[in-house]
């Protein structure tokens, strides 16, 4: 369900829950033609139910489920001035019980708090599983070989619903530091509840596959499918990392560039219409490779960090 001030999601929307006063109520046409709570009211044993000033019905205010509801129909059954009546309304008393609390449609927190994972509350972790799940869907349209309408189409609701998480957010929308995770943001709030929430978990997936990196049969691809133009550099910058021997390391970027580190093994990606990957190795050595794919050796040395690797140079177009 849509969010407009967050341009986000929620689980559940708002609803008028009962106040305090209003729970644990029963009419007196809800206890009508009981014989037990009429003998129990009349004899003032409040066991089981009660009745106040107002003739409202109550339920013991110790019960917390049917087992303690059992466990008073018990021991009145023992009690010779209830026994027949017990044995005749047990099933019925416990099915009143039900009624009045419905313990079968509890959902936990999330069908009543107004925060964490509750009702009008933006939860971040579900809204980065909505984002990886459409990217799914448009991944499997692609390799699918669905029309072009239908993938453009997945494109532009992944990036809409990404467009709504923090980062893109000023501070007075997000109501925090945008770059930070956060748990949850309830309705006229900002967002609550700082730390590693799960939603960093997707957010590391999705970017991995917007960057277009691949790993099949052990062997390290790059398909960049979902990447956009906006993503290259305008003109020419510096890209600063750590490299696999820990030690700060900058490559300067020309325009229409872009990079970023897997395995700590720089990945410069440039717009070109030729598929192609440039291996730059420690020992001077380079290796032109035809096409998105490595051959399993040469990513099994990024994967292992080895520094065999000094270098990769990604030919290839956006997408998008």
């Amino acid at each position: 369900m849509y969010r407009a001030d967050q341009h986000s999601y929620v689980l559940y929307p708002d609803r008028d829950l009962p106040g305090f006063l209003r729970k644990n109520c029963l009419s007196a046409e809800q206890v009508q033609g009981s014989a037990l709570i009429a003998r129990l009211v009349e004899q003032g044993d409040r066991s089981l139910i009660t009745r106040d000033e107002e003739g409202v019905y109550h339920f013991n205010g110790t019960f917390r489920n049917a087992r303690d509801i059992k466990r008073a129909l018990a021991e009145l059954g023992q009690r010779e001035a209830y026994a027949g009546l017990v044995d005749a309304k047990a099933d019925v008393i416990l099915e009143l019980f039900e009624a009045v609390f419905e313990h079968h449609s509890f959902t936990g927190r999330s069908g009543t708090f107004f925060a964490y994972e509750g009702l009008g509350s933006i939860y971040w972790h579900m809204v980065s599983k909505l984002l990886l799940a459409v990217q799914e869907t448009f991944v499997r349209a692609t390799e699918q070989g669905q029309p072009r309408p239908i993938a453009q189409a997945l494109a532009e609701v992944y990036y809409d619903v990404r467009q709504g998480l923090g980062f893109n957010k000023p501070p007075d929308v997000y109501g925090a530091f945008p770059t930070d995770p956060y748990s949850h943001t309830p309705a006229g709030q900002g967002a609550k509840q700082p730390g590693m929430t799960g939603m960093v978990k997707e957010e590391v997936l999705t970017r991995l596959v917007e960057m277009g990196v691949c790993v099949e049969h052990g062997a390290l691809s790059f398909k960049p499918v979902l990447l956009r133009a906006r993503e290259f550099t305008e003109r020419a910058t510096p890209f600063t990392y750590i490299d696999v021997g820990g030690r700060e390391q900058t490559i300067h970027l020309p325009a229409g560039a872009l990079a970023y580190t897997f395995c700590q093994v720089p990945v410069v990606v440039l717009s070109s219409e030729e598929e192609r990957i440039e291996v730059a190795f420690t020992n001077g050595r380079s290796e032109q490779v035809a096409g998105n794919a490595l051959d399993a050796e040469v990513s099994r040395h990024i994967f292992s960090r080895d520094g065999h690797v000094q270098r990769l140079t990604v030919y290839t177009k956006a997408a998008l």
